[in-house]
């Protein structure tokens, strides 16, 4: 490990105790520890106002076209105390990093220019008390298929209008889906909308026009200038402004650059829209192209859907094996058009709402690709099937040619990425660098892209400040919502791995762990493409209404209730994946405090969410139903009966029964920790974390074993590897020895709490001396006069003096291992010192092995393993005859 610097790499300024350095493929705290940063999404509620989740429609448009709504309220209630019980239970879940989700709509929606002041300064405020329990954030520019008002989330209303686009007439054409117009605006049923069927959105024509536009059309759309700009240039400069707008604002908030927020993305899963597309009049083939699922136009047939002619297109399902066509199906839009008519601007092309010129050169009422001479609208012909493949300078003819020559003359193919997509990462660097020098520039090219090479010097260069922060989910498991026997290989067939894509099925529940690992490694080698910088994996998840809304009670009678047990498994798998030889950096999809079962996270039926206001009294981390009947079920956070969200203590009916509940209404209100007549209500947060933290952290937490997991924070050298089993709570770490202070483990209460927290007898009845590790002295924490002088924290603990996260020494029951040093346990960390080599002699590796004393917490044996599971057990290997 190199030596740490004593100055910034991009400012040359010296460092402070809070820096965190981007070294040797590793964060890197000034003490020179290697840190893992791992966290949550906080959150996907902020893809929408407070008021408006995705599938209510009454005011969706009204809103939007006079101004949009504010999304103060979001991700957290500030002023209701709700704030600080979200934050102390993912800090008790033992995490230090959030990824902090911002939409250009919700900086920049009441006109072009015109910003969202009140919500940055709410934004601030949530940011700074992040900030007070400790977390580390970067932030993230969040979009999906462009906009809420093209079925995703991200951009404002007018940029919609700026690009000639009439919003009201999307659904119509098909050009994209919207939850709430879900399966017609005429009679709309959001409940029904498919699970991930947001994401073909991507195929259809208003993302592949948007994006093209915003990344690429001063070369593929050249007569689209609004206020004497390309349309490129003005969406770009407008997002990078809106962005470096917020930035300024934490900047001159004075305390939160560094010490909390410590860098930026430059957007979330950006698309190349049409940009290299092959041939306009079919959809490829090959793996990695958008998801198939329902209607499929080709490129060439949305261009005439957007122009109000009917087509009859491919249908397709996505079953536990993949995408099979289905047929086809007939889109009639009757007439209606995606283009605006031209009299929603005047004779010289001003908007009367949004104030912008265009220019007469482009013209409204008609499909500006047409326009462009790419498809004849009289025959519906496409005239030039290649146009988005090749850079359009190497299609003109260049003077002087023979016609030998030109026909000699190929044209020249590009890389998105390469071409397009990193010229506005750097523009984005600059921008964000004159609010915040030091900041970390996350680098999140498109979905299973690798990152392209960027300068280390000039100002749109890496600096010394970098990290990769790509995504990556279990495709089939998120799609199929379904935890399966047997999984692929998807990033492998992707990247031209396999000759055959059935050579990347995976049987069993061993391999398909072992594949995601491979995978995730695959993705942590992509970084070096940028230099020896850390990887964080930006999302990552499960869902959790997998098999319809099982684990709700919605299926079954009621039977499996409360039990996750199958989200725990396919959670663990993936964050099994970045233990390992890996070691990586994640931050989890995601956390929604105003989850519920009816609507999930709020977001195109998306439910992802760790924690659920349904949950509260219901679900139980040891995978089981909730056995908890009659008592004070939701004290340790938000719950909600049938109606009504409240938050801390609210006894539901006492019955010997088993608590259920029918889907909850869309209509559901929550409450204020004010209007329910707690005076106080951090004290009362403060003593129910006192009377019992383990009930605290697990009410409401959905398959919580598996992500509040045992992990190092701090590492005196390298992580070498990283062994969690969740059925034995048996954690292995091995590190390469470099030098002092104290290596530090989170170990978290959930999975070794001591048995005095838990209710369950049967637990209590088995319980040993818990505070002493067996077979060996209980080592003392080192005296101060022992710690180096370079011990400072990088990742703070709250300074609030109530939280029993740091100060209570008696929640835990541990046995622990080691191979050499001396341990000691504080609250959930566990800090370890052994010693370092001599300069010349070389790195040892040490290890070091925790077990719960009592024995794993009870699990209720919910058996779910499938035939072939039972034939072919995690611990044996298998083979497809």
């Amino acid at each position: 490990m190199p030596a740490v610097p004593s100055t910034s790499p991009a400012t040359g300024n010296p460092t402070n105790s809070s820096f965190i350095h981007t070294l040797d493929c590793n964060f890197v705290d000034n003490a020179g520890r290697t840190l893992l940063l791992r966290g949550v999404n906080l959150s996907g509620s902020s893809k929408a106002p407070v008021d408006q989740p995705s599938y209510i429609l009454n005011d969706f448009w009204e809103a939007a076209e006079s101004g949009g709504k504010s999304f103060i309220g979001r991700p957290l209630d500030i002023d209701d105390g709700s704030a600080d019980v979200h934050l102390a239970r993912l800090r008790g879940w033992g995490f230090n990093m959030l990824r902090f989700p911002i939409t250009w709509e919700a900086l920049e929606h009441e006109g072009p220019g015109k910003y969202d002041y009140e919500f940055m300064d709410y934004t601030v405020r949530v940011l700074q008390k992040c900030k007070e329990y400790g977390f580390k954030v970067y932030i993230d520019p969040h979009q999906d298929v462009w906009s809420r008002f093209s079925g995703g989330s991200g951009a404002p209303f007018w940029t919609l209008a700026a690009c000639g686009i009439n919003p009201r007439n999307i659904t119509a054409t098909q050009a994209a889906v919207i939850h709430s117009e879900y399966p017609s605006p005429s009679d709309p049923d959001p409940s029904s909308l498919p699970a991930m069927i947001w994401s073909t959105n991507y195929g259809r024509l208003l993302s592949q026009t948007l994006f093209t536009l915003f990344f690429a059309g001063r070369d593929f759309a050249p007569k689209c200038i609004i206020d004497d700009k390309n349309i490129q240039e003005y969406l770009q400069d407008h997002y990078i402004e809106a962005m470096g707008q917020m930035a300024d604002r934490i900047r001159d908030a004075g305390d939160l650059l560094d010490d909390c927020v410590i860098g930026w993305d430059s957007m979330n899963e950006p698309f190349h829209g049409l940009c290299g597309w092959e041939d306009l009049n079919v959809n490829p083939t090959k793996q990695g192209s958008s998801l198939k699922m329902g209607s499929s136009p080709t490129p060439a047939q949305s261009f005439r859907l957007g122009m109000g002619t009917a087509q009859t297109v491919e249908n397709w399902n996505f079953g536990m094996f993949g995408p099979s066509r289905n047929g086809n199906v007939t889109i009639d839009p009757k007439g209606d058009k995606l283009w605006a008519d031209p009299s929603i601007e005047d004779a010289n092309g001003v908007h009367p709402k949004w104030g912008w010129r265009r220019d007469p050169g482009w013209e409204l009422g008609t499909c500006l690709w047409a326009q462009h001479g790419v498809w004849d609208m009289e025959t519906g012909d496409v005239l030039r099937p290649d146009y988005f493949r090749y850079l359009p300078e190497s299609r003109k003819p260049i003077a002087g040619q023979s016609d030998a020559e030109k026909l000699s003359t190929a044209p020249a193919e590009f890389e998105f990425v390469q071409q397009y997509w990193r010229s506005h990462w750097q523009m984005f660097a600059i921008r964000i660098r004159m609010a915040h020098p030091e900041a970390i520039l996350f680098v999140q090219p498109p979905v299973f892209a690798p990152p392209p090479p960027i300068d280390e010097s000039g100002d749109d260069g890496l600096k010394g400040r970098c990290a990769f922060s790509g995504h990556y989910y279990d495709g089939l498991t998120l799609i199929t919502r379904h935890w399966s026997w047997f999984n692929a290989d998807a990033l492998g067939v992707i990247r031209g791995k396999y000759s055959s894509p059935i050579q990347a099925v995976k049987i069993g529940e061993r391999a398909i762990r072992k594949s995601l690992q491979e995978q995730l490694g695959i993705l942590k080698n992509d970084t070096l493409t940028l230099g020896p910088y850390p990887t964080i994996i930006g999302e990552i998840g499960t869902p959790f209404d997998m098999d319809d809304k099982r684990s709700y009670g919605w299926t079954d009678d009621g039977k499996y209730q409360g039990d996750y047990s199958r989200q725990e498994r396919a959670l663990d798998a993936s964050l099994n994946g970045a233990d390992g030889p890996n070691a990586i950096n994640y931050t989890i999809w995601s956390y929604c405090p105003d989850s519920n079962h009816m609507w999930g996270d709020g977001w195109n039926m998306e439910d992802l969410s760790l924690w659920s206001l349904d949950d509260v009294g219901l679900s139980n981390p040891d995978g089981g139903s909730s056995s908890r009947q009659g008592d004070d079920v939701s004290m340790y956070g938000m719950g909600r009966d049938d109606s009504q969200a409240v938050l801390l203590r609210k006894k539901l009916v006492k019955s010997r029964t088993r608590i259920s509940r029918a889907p909850p209404g869309a209509s559901a209100s929550s409450s204020s920790l004010a209007s329910l007549g707690i005076s106080n209500p951090w004290s009362e947060v403060t003593l129910r974390w006192r009377e019992n933290p383990y009930e605290f952290l697990t009410d409401g937490a959905r398959a919580v074993k598996a992500f509040s997991r045992p992990w190092p924070t701090k590492v005196v050298g390298k992580t070498s590897d990283i062994q969690f089993d969740i059925g034995s709570t048996s954690f292995k770490l091995t590190v390469s020895s470099e030098k002092v202070p104290a290596t530090e483990i989170y170990v978290p209460l959930v999975q070794y709490a001591h048995p005095r927290l838990l209710s369950s007898k049967s637990d209590l009845a088995s319980t040993e001396d818990s505070d002493v590790a067996q077979g060996r002295e209980f080592q003392v924490a080192p005296t101060p006069s022992e710690l180096s002088a370079n011990s400072s924290p990088t990742i703070t603990n709250p300074s609030l003096s109530w939280l029993g996260l740091t100060e209570q020494d008696d929640v835990l029951g541990l046995n622990v291992t080691v191979s050499t040093g001396r341990w000691s346990v504080h609250g959930q960390t566990l800090k370890w010192w052994y010693e370092v080599p001599e300069i010349g002699e070389e790195d040892r590796e040490y290890t070091i092995e925790i077990r719960r004393a009592a024995g794993v917490i009870k699990v209720k044996d919910s058996s779910c393993a499938s035939w072939v599971e039972q034939l072919c057990p995690d611990d044996s290997s298998c083979c497809m005859m």
